[in-house]
């Protein structure tokens, strides 16, 4: 699952990734083997377990797992500083950086035939890359969209603007730009009650800062960070040329404020069953009044949709009601603002480095901006995502990569649906209905069947803001283009070079994308307990989304209704509250602790799916005894792999966003989700006393 661009990337959905640096070796470790097994075979290739310098032997692995399988690392790295977090996850997104780099400097001096997707990447990214030819445009490019949002005559024209205005860069089933600094987020997918017809979603916006807590929160943290966000808005206008910023600041932010009182929170942004309402177009003006609807659904093109589901109907509504109370004048402002800072990358330095002060240095801690060619790629391979994307796979995603992780997968799928199976406490109702979901189970490994077509956009080289926003709307208008079709189930939603995987509920389907399957993630030369305790944990935990407490609200074709029998999901239920009350108890700062409930979605997927995983490890011994590596038991393996796919350090201010903001527990507590599977007690001789131990009655068993 996916969540906003945080400083440069989006943080990865499921799992950290481990390193993709060659294994070290060290002293022999210290924890118990009470089964040893089988040594390792002298013939053919050796095979390497987890990373064992990289350990602490001195933390003893009931009292703290994560640091036990990482605490040497963590002391001894120092974090990049254009980083807010950086972990084995951040460094494949680094390798898988310089790749696409690599393939756009070729594509960009390749002398590709115009109109090419070749030619659209190179001239994409070159454009990105001249800093030079940025700086000495200035403020002009976005000239005319500022004097034309300062035309804006009347709240209808404003209404219309804001239509324009619209993308498709929400979709808070997988976390997808979760906030959104426009006046309402859009996204389009299956119908929630027909999966089969793509459907428009509307959603609250509005806000500059992550979350409503940022303007809400008693906290000191988030008032001090109220006074930057300010300051940032302030300065933004100086820089464009505006008189009276700190006049124009307090209004947008005082108007801002309004909005976040008014939103839904984060945890009940992801109760499903109160998103599910659909709403007749003609029906808007009615049901939120305040917004000139005809205007705004004109400007955005979806004037002959008959049907739009409203996320966030209390919102929707209160908006709505906010653009008639408050004057066009302050709306033009705000409207400016967040052009401006949605834009500055774009710009001269001096708002790419305001912009940044803020947004990466503020919110995600990084001291220092990404260079620029960091900045080129990404944004490259994210607006022309596909056409990058079949660069990437070309060269580096083999076909035996992509047969070996399907066969992973199918194996843990297998594994789950044995799991269904034994489940004393479901119904055969239940578990017929569920058997069908993981037996339609669709599962992208690599890359989509089918690749997105650029043709149509224009990339001019020299033109970067226009070819940005160009991409932008390209894409909005391709999705608006789905609008009453059929629903293409095998459809993906990341890109081959992301470093992510996602569970799609109303498709019922997966997505691994390649950058992801690589060592030590997937690794050919580490044993199988090593891949199975890190690819096959993040396999598992794709897998076991479709069961989690959002999925399991969605059949086998990706219907929302109700398939449990009433007594099933009441204990399916409490078993979450027992869960969500473990992650409650976590406590990163002394003023913070970890909201259970937000996180439950990705615990419960952590828990069931490293289960899965470990079965499915397992039963591919076929009876046999794992490898002894390095002194290590296959079992104590697996978990520390496991462990060790969540090593990570994080900057203060990154990690209050994520713990606000985030649908995921931070990556640390995420590898204690061993203290919950009995095998791990006996892997590490694990006692009573020490702080991880839990009774056999306190171990969540959800699947």
């Amino acid at each position: 699952m996916r969540l906003p661009l945080l400083s440069l990337f989006p943080l990865a959905a499921v799992l950290a990734c481990a390193s993709s640096e060659p294994r070290r070796t060290g002293a022999a470790l210290a924890a118990p083997a009470p089964d040893a097994g089988a040594p390792l075979a002298a013939s053919g290739p050796a095979l390497h377990g987890p990373d064992r310098a990289g350990m602490d032997l001195s933390v003893a692995p009931g009292d703290d797992f994560f640091s036990y399988a990482n605490g040497t690392w963590v002391k001894q790295t120092e974090m990049p500083g254009d980083q807010g977090r950086w972990g084995n996850f951040d460094i494949l997104i680094q390798k898988s950086l310089g790749r696409v780099r690599e393939l756009l400097d070729g594509a960009a001096s390749s002398g590709a035939s115009p109109g090419s997707e070749e030619r659209k990447v190179g001239d994409f990214y070159a454009t990105y890359l001249d800093e030079a030819a940025a700086n000495a445009k200035g403020i002009e490019p976005i000239r005319p969209l500022i004097t034309a949002i300062e035309k804006l005559k009347d709240k209808s024209a404003f209404a219309r603007a804001a239509g324009e205005d619209l993308r498709a860069d929400v979709d808070p089933l997988n976390n997808t730009n979760y906030y959104t600094s426009r006046l309402f987020g859009f996204w389009v997918a299956g119908n929630l009650t027909d999966p089969s017809v793509n459907t428009a979603y509307l959603f609250q916006g509005g806000l500059g800062m992550p979350d409503r807590e940022y303007y809400l929160s008693d906290n000191p943290k988030m008032a001090a960070t109220r006074e930057k966000y300010r300051g940032h808005i302030a300065r933004m206008f100086a820089l464009a040329g505006f008189k009276d910023g700190e006049a124009r600041a307090r209004r947008i932010f005082d108007l801002e404020t309004r909005m976040a009182r008014v939103h839904a929170t984060r945890a009940e942004s992801l109760e499903v069953k109160r998103a599910n309402n659909p709403w007749k177009r003609t029906d808007f003006a009615r049901r939120a009044p305040g917004l000139d609807w005809n205007a705004f659904f004109r400007g955005a093109g979806l004037e002959d949709q008959p049907l739009v589901i409203v996320w966030h109907p209390q919102a929707i509504s209160a908006l709505a009601a906010l653009v008639k109370q408050v004057p066009l004048s302050t709306w033009k402002e705000w409207m400016t603002f967040h052009l401006l800072d949605r834009s500055a990358a774009q710009l001269s330095q001096p708002l790419v480095e305001e912009s940044f002060d803020f947004n990466g240095r503020t919110i995600n801690g990084a001291p220092e901006i990404a260079p620029r060619w960091k900045r080129a790629a990404f944004a490259t391979g994210t607006l022309l995502g596909d056409a990058v994307g079949k660069l990437y796979v070309a060269k580096y995603f083999p076909a035996s990569a992509k047969a070996q992780v399907r066969e992973m997968a199918d194996n843990i799928s297998a594994a789950f649906d044995r799991r269904l199976q034994t489940l004393e406490w479901m119904t055969p109702e239940t578990r017929a209905q569920a058997r069908e979901k993981v037996k339609t189970l669709y599962i992208g490994v690599g890359y989509p069947e089918t690749w997105k077509s650029y043709e149509g956009l224009e990339v001019v080289r020299g033109d970067l803001l226009g070819n940005v926003r160009r991409a932008s709307l390209f894409e909005y208008q391709r999705r608006r283009g789905l609008l009453g079709k059929p629903v293409d189930m095998h459809e993906w939603w990341m890109e081959p070079q992301t470093v992510n995987a996602v569970n799609l509920p109303l498709q019922n389907a997966l997505n691994f994308p390649a950058a992801i399957l690589e060592p030590p993630f997937f690794d050919p030369t580490a044993t199988a307990a090593c891949n199975y305790g890190s690819i096959g944990g993040t396999i598992g935990h794709e897998v076991s989304h479709s069961f989690d407490d959002q999925g399991a609200l969605f059949d086998a074709q990706g219907k929302l209704r109700d398939w449990w029998t009433k007594a099933d999901f009441a204990h399916f239920e409490q078993s979450g509250v027992q869960l969500a009350a473990q992650y409650d108890a976590y406590q990163p700062f002394p003023d913070m602790h970890v909201n259970g409930k937000q996180t439950l979605s990705e615990t419960i997927a952590d828990l069931a799916g490293l289960g899965a995983a470990h079965d499915a490890w397992t039963r591919s011994l076929g009876g046999n005894q794992p490898p002894v590596v390095d002194g290590l038991t296959g079992e104590q393996q697996f978990f520390i792999c496991y462990a060790q796919s969540w090593r990570v350090k994080f900057r203060e201010p990154f990690l209050r966003f994520l713990i606000v903001a985030d649908g995921h527990p931070p990556d640390m507590y995420r590898a204690q989700t061993v203290r919950n599977l009995d095998p791990w007690y006996q892997a590490f001789g694990v006692k009573p006393g020490q702080k991880l131990y839990l009774s056999p009655e306190q171990r969540v068993r959800v699947w």
